[in-house]
């Protein structure tokens, strides 16, 4: 990258004086100071939130997967107060209606002329940090309403559309366990998801620390870190991450053997799958890659960067086979046997 030269259009005029090395110096040190912050509140998670800021970066949206009680809202929320951008929250329920998440018209009308117009009321989608927590609770009907708004970044009410504001960055939040009364995500849905991040538990410590502050007095208040203009900028600085052939082809060659009908499919891996990632999940692992890197301070990506992202942008695309789901074997397993197949150098 040529220090000085313009990223890409959506640099605007406040982010100009920084040029690239400047850039990359102020998104390394971003990121030790959003870990600072959150780490007021929330213990431990460090490859989380790292995985949360990716997303962010990479202009992607992210699903967190894990048991109740593992602070995934409490992370997400801590993450937005550390920038100055709008948040959202969506309690996803049953009942909800894909109004409630979009907007509506309302038709109002003048007490002095008595003219009658529609006036389209904003719903809390239009946000630039959209928590909707437990997506899976609500029907698909509802759920449909937010791939409109994950996809284009816009939607359409009464045949009109509404443009939402960049940056904008679906974080979801999902139980794996309480399965009675939810909706799964449809394979569509869930592609929309650039990331799925699984919370573990907590390490023994972690959780003699968790418990200690949380049962006592003191209540830690999170300062901002970071400004739209800033987030935005290092958005265009990620996008212009250059790629190495190599690695590009590396990243393309394991998507392509999630498919079992391709020959670069690993044979003791092909029975495992039904179907499997399209080139969404390509360009997914390198703008993951790109933000991963930039996070990191360095101007390219690595296949290390592949390799650690693969499972968070790979697995959740895939659909196990029966004898897969017999052997217990899930998606990010799928990604472990295929990282230790396909060969880096044959890339």
């Amino acid at each position: 990258m040529t220090a000085g030269a313009p990223i890409n259009p959506y640099v605007t005029p406040e982010m100009a004086p920084m040029d690239d090395l400047e850039a990359l110096d102020f998104a390394r040190l971003t990121r030790q100071r959003v870990l600072e912050q959150i780490s007021r509140r929330v213990v431990g998670q460090d490859a989380v939130i790292d995985l949360l800021l990716t997303a962010l970066f990479a202009n992607g949206h992210a699903l967190s997967i894990g048991v109740p009680g593992l602070a995934k809202t409490l992370l997400i929320q801590t993450l937005a107060e550390t920038m100055h951008l709008k948040f959202g929250r969506i309690q996803f329920t049953p009942d909800l209606m894909p109004s409630d998440v979009t907007g509506t018209e309302v038709l109002e009308e003048e007490r002095a002329t008595g003219h009658r117009a529609y006036r389209f009321i904003e719903g809390p989608v239009f946000a630039n940090i959209l928590l909707a927590d437990e997506i899976n609770r609500t029907p698909p009907k509802t759920q449909a309403a937010l791939l409109q708004a994950m996809q284009e970044r816009k939607v359409t009410v009464g045949g009109a559309p509404h443009v939402l504001d960049e940056p904008f960055l679906v974080l979801a939040t999902q139980n794996p366990i309480e399965q009675h009364g939810t909706y799964p995500l449809p394979e569509a849905q869930l592609d929309r998801f650039m990331l799925a991040i699984h919370f573990d538990y907590p390490s023994l410590d972690e959780e003699l620390e968790i418990v200690r502050r949380t049962t006592g007095l003191d209540q830690p208040q999170v300062e901002p870190v970071l400004t739209r203009a800033q987030v935005l900028r290092i958005q265009a600085l990620a996008r212009a991450v250059p790629v190495a052939d190599s690695v590009l082809r590396y990243a393309v060659r394991l998507v392509r053997a999630t498919r079992p009908e391709d020959p670069v499919c690993p044979p003791s891996v092909r029975p495992l799958l039904a179907y499997g990632a399209s080139p969404r999940a390509s360009q997914c692992i390198i703008l993951a890659a790109k933000a991963r890197a930039v996070l990191d301070g360095r101007t390219t990506i690595r296949i290390e960067d592949i390799q650690t992202l693969a499972a968070a942008t790979i697995a959740h695309r895939l659909v196990p086979s029966f004898r897969a789901e017999a052997e217990g074997m899930d998606g990010r397993k799928l990604v472990e046997r295929l990282l230790a197949e396909v060969p880096v150098d044959a890339a």
